[in-house]
C-alpha cells in the first residue's frame, strides 16, 4: 500500500509537471507566432505603401504634370488647365484606382479637387506635407471614417512640371482592398504553413517535455528505491524501516492498537561467507528474504538493516500472536537449501518487543527487541519477547566495545584469580583466571559490566588471547614460587568456531613452557549446544595437543550427556544455581547427586561453583564431588594473594 501509495503520487507529480510544461512552453510559441503574424501584416503594409507610392508616381507623373504645363499654383489654375486635370483624372476616379485626389499649392490651397471642393486634407504643419513640399513623397495607410473607418493609402507627392520646376503638393487617396486582398491571398498559404510549422514546434515540444518528464520521473523513483531498499534483496533498507515504523506507531497510537518491532538475525552467517565465500552469503540472505517475505500479511513490512539482520513491523498483533507468526516463518525458514552443492539449514534468532508496552518510540522497541534477540541467542528459545530487564541493550554495549578495545591497547585489563578446592584434602589445585578492567574512571569493573557486549563482537578474540597470554605468564610465576595449581580459562563460542583456535593456544603454551596438561579451557554449556561439530572438532583437537576442557555452567543449558559422551570432557562444573540450594531443596540434591554420578560414568572430576558455607562444603565432599569453589573459600584476587591466603576448614580436612 505504502508503495502503491507513493507511485500515484509520483504518476501525479509527473502530470503536473508535464502540464505546467506544455502551458509555459505554449507561452514562447503563441510569442513566436504572434511575432511572425505581425512581420507578416507590416510586410503587407510596406507592400501596399511602396503600391501606393508607385501608382501615386504614375499618376503624378503621366497625368498630373503634363496637365499642369509649369502652371502657378499659388494664383490658381486656369479653366484650360482645370479642364485637363478633369479630363486626366476622371478616368481613375471613375473606376475607383483613385478614391481622392487634391492639388495643393505650398501654402496649403486646394486648387483641383476631384469633386470640386477647395477646403480640408492634411494640415500644412503635418510632418508628412512639409515633407512633401520639399520634394519627399511620404505614403501612410490611414482610417477612411467616410468608408466606416476602412483602411485606405494616402500619398503626399511632389509635383514637378515638365521643366522640372517644383509646382505643389498632390494629395492622393488610394484604396487599400484590394492591395491587402491580394497580399492575403499571396501570403495565405505562408499563413498555413507557419501555423503547421508552429503546430508541429509545440506538438516536438509538447513530445520531448513528455519523455523528458517521464524520464526524470523514473529516474527519481529509480533513485528514491535506490536510496530506501537494499540492493541485495530489494527490501527496504534502515532509513525505508525506520519512516514505516514510525507511520504506523502514529497509526497504532491514533486507533489504540499495537504494533510489534521484531529484529531477525541469522545464526552462523559468518561461517557460510568464511568457508563457501560471500557470492554464497549473498544467496543465503536472498533466500532468507524470500522465505521472510512469503509468511507475512499484506500490512507487514520485512526490511534488511544491514548484514545477516533483518527487521519486521507486525501492526495489530499482542505478544502471542507474534510468536504464532514468527513460528511459522521460523519452519519456513530452516528448510533445507543448497548453496554450492552443500546442504544447509537458515536458523535465525527473532527478538520481539511490542508498543506500547515495550516501549515508546522506534529507536527505544528496537533496544528492547535487540535485548530480547540476544537473549534467545543465548538461550535455547530462538522466539523470544522483551520481558525486562536482561542484558543491557546494544546502544549502550557501543561504547563499552570502544572503550575497552582501548583498553587492550593501553593495558588496563587485570587478572583475578579463585581457587579450587580439592574436597578430599582441602589442597588448592586450581585457580580460575577471571579478567577485571581497572577502568580509568569508573574503578575496577567486574566481567558483569562488560563481557555481555564482548561476546557478541569479534572482540571476544583479541580479549581471549590477551587472558591467555597474562595467565600462562602468571602460571610461570607461581610455579617459580612452587605452587603447582593448574589455570583455568574460560573461553566463548566464538573462540571454538575460530579457524586455527587449538593451533594458536598450542603455540602459546609452547612460547610460556607451559605444560598442556597445566591448562584447563572452561567452555560454556550454551557454546556447546551452538555450532556442535565445529566445537567438537576444535575441542578433541585441544585435547590432541594435550589441553584439558571442562564445561561450566552445566545444568542451566540443554546440552545433553549424550553429546558430552563422545568428547574428551575432563571436568563438569555444577552450575552455583543448584549448589546453593542443595541443603533445602530435594530436587538441587537429585540433581548435583545424579550429575556427579554421570560425570565419574564419562571419567570426568565434578567442580561444585558457588559454595558460600561449610555446611554445603561438607555435604559436597559427603556426595562425592571432587573440588569446589566459592567464596566460602577465597573471593577472586591476585595471584599473590591466593599464595597467602588461608581457606576455610572442610570436612575432608584443613585447607591450606
Amino acid at each position: 500500500m505504502w508503495r502503491r501509495g507513493k507511485g500515484r503520487q509520483g504518476s501525479r507529480s509527473s502530470s503536473r509537471l508535464f502540464a505546467t510544461y506544455a502551458v509555459v512552453s505554449l507561452v514562447p510559441v503563441a510569442t513566436l507566432g504572434a511575432v511572425l503574424l505581425r512581420g507578416l501584416q507590416e510586410e503587407a503594409a510596406r507592400q501596399g505603401r511602396e503600391q501606393g507610392r508607385a501608382q501615386a508616381a504614375v499618376i503624378t507623373e503621366m497625368a498630373i504634370a503634363p496637365a499642369l504645363d509649369d502652371a502657378d499654383l499659388t494664383t490658381g489654375l486656369t479653366a484650360t488647365q482645370q479642364t485637363r486635370l478633369q479630363d486626366a483624372t476622371g478616368l481613375a476616379i471613375y473606376h475607383g484606382s483613385v478614391l481622392r485626389l487634391r492639388l495643393r499649392s505650398f501654402t496649403g490651397q486646394v486648387v483641383f479637387s476631384d469633386d470640386g471642393s477647395t477646403v480640408g486634407g492634411v494640415s500644412v504643419s503635418d510632418p508628412a506635407f512639409r515633407q512633401a513640399s520639399v520634394g519627399q513623397t511620404t505614403v501612410a495607410l490611414v482610417r477612411d471614417d467616410a468608408a466606416g473607418g476602412r483602411q485606405i493609402i494616402r500619398v503626399l507627392q511632389p509635383v514637378v512640371a515638365v521643366s522640372g520646376e517644383a509646382l505643389g503638393v498632390l494629395e492622393l487617396y488610394l484604396p487599400y482592398d484590394a492591395i491587402a486582398a491580394g497580399v492575403r491571398h499571396q501570403q495565405l498559404g505562408t499563413y498555413r504553413q507557419l501555423g503547421a510549422g508552429l503546430g508541429a514546434l509545440y506538438v516536438v515540444l509538447g513530445l520531448i517535455s513528455w519523455s523528458t518528464t517521464r524520464s526524470l520521473h523514473r529516474y527519481a523513483a529509480r533513485q528514491e528505491h535506490q536510496a530506501l531498499h537494499d540492493a541485495l534483496t530489494g527490501l527496504p533498507n534502515r532509513v525505508a524501516f525506520q519512516d514505516r515504523a514510525r507511520a504506523a506507531l502514529e497509526t497504532a497510537d491514533r486507533d489504540g492498537a499495537r504494533v510489534a518491532i521484531v529484529l531477525v538475525d541469522l545464526d552462523r552467517f559468518k561461517d557460510v561467507n568464511d568457508t563457501l565465500g560471500h557470492h554464497a552469503g549473498d544467496e543465503l540472505l536472498q533466500v532468507a528474504a524470500t522465505r521472510l517475505r512469503s509468511g507475512l500479511r499484506r500490512a507487514d513490512t520485512l526490511a534488511r538493516l544491514g548484514g545477516d539482520e533483518f527487521a519486521l513491523i507486525l501492526p495489530g498483533l499482542d505478544a502471542d500472536q507474534v510468536r504464532e507468526l514468527l513460528g511459522g516463518l521460523r519452519r519456513e525458514l530452516i528448510r533445507e537449501v543448497v548453496l554450492d552443492d552443500v546442504p544447509l539449514t537458515i536458523e535465525a534468532s527473532f527478538g520481539v518487543a511490542v508498543y506500547p508496552e515495550h516501549g515508546d518510540g522506534v529507536e527505544e522497541l528496537l533496544q528492547r527487541a535487540d535485548t530480547a534477540m540476544y537473549q534467545g541467542k543465548r538461550g535455547a528459545t530462538d522466539i523470544v519477547v522483551y520481558a525486562g530487564g536482561g542484558v543491557s541493550h546494544s546502544a549502550q554495549w557501543l561504547g563499552v566495545r570502544a572503550e575497552l578495545r582501548h583498553a587492550l591497547e593501553r593495558d588496563e585489563l587485570v587478572l583475578h584469580y579463585q581457587p579450587k578446592v580439592r574436597l578430599a584434602d582441602g589442597e588448592i589445585t586450581a585457580v580460575e583466571a577471571l579478567v577485571r578492567w581497572q577502568h580509568p574512571q569508573r574503578g575496577l569493573l567486574p566481567p558483569g559490566e562488560f563481557l555481555p557486549a564482548v561476546e557478541r563482537s569479534g572482540l571476544i578474540e583479541p580479549l581471549t588471547a590477551w587472558v591467555l597470554r597474562r595467565a600462562l605468564a602468571d602460571h610461570a610465576g607461581w610455579t617459580a614460587t612452587g605452587q603447582s595449581w593448574t589455570v583455568s580459562v574460560n573461553v566463548s563460542a566464538r573462540n571454538l568456531e575460530a579457524p586455527g583456535f587449538a593451533g594458536f593456544v598450542a603455540g602459546l603454551l609452547a612460547e610460556h613452557g607451559t605444560p598442556a596438561e597445566r591448562l584447563l579451557l572452561e567452555v560454556t554449556e550454551t557454546a556447546l549446544a551452538g555450532d556442535a561439530e565445529t566445537a567438537a572438532s576444535t575441542i578433541r583437537a585441544l585435547a590432541g595437543h594435550g589441553i584439558r576442557i571442562s564445561v561450566d555452567d552445566f545444568g542451566i543449558g540443554y546440552t545433553s550427556m549424550a553429546q558430552l559422551r563422545g568428547l574428551p570432557i575432563s571436568e563438569i562444573k555444577i552450575d552455583r544455581a543448584f549448589v546453593q540450594d542443595v541443603l533445602d531443596d530435594p530436587q538441587s540434591r537429585a540433581i548435583v547427586r545424579s550429575t556427579i554420578t554421570l560425570a565419574h560414568g564419562l571419567g570426568s572430576r565434578v567442580t561444585a561453583e558457588g559454595v558460600e558455607s561449610s555446611a554445603v562444603s561438607a555435604w559436597l565432599a559427603e556426595a562425592g564431588c571432587d573440588e569446589a569453589q566459592g567464596y566460602f573459600y577465597s573471593r577472586p584476587m591476585p595471584w599473590p594473594s591466593v599464595s597467602l591466603s588461608r581457606p576455610h576448614s572442610t570436612a575432608g580436612g584443613s585447607v591450606r
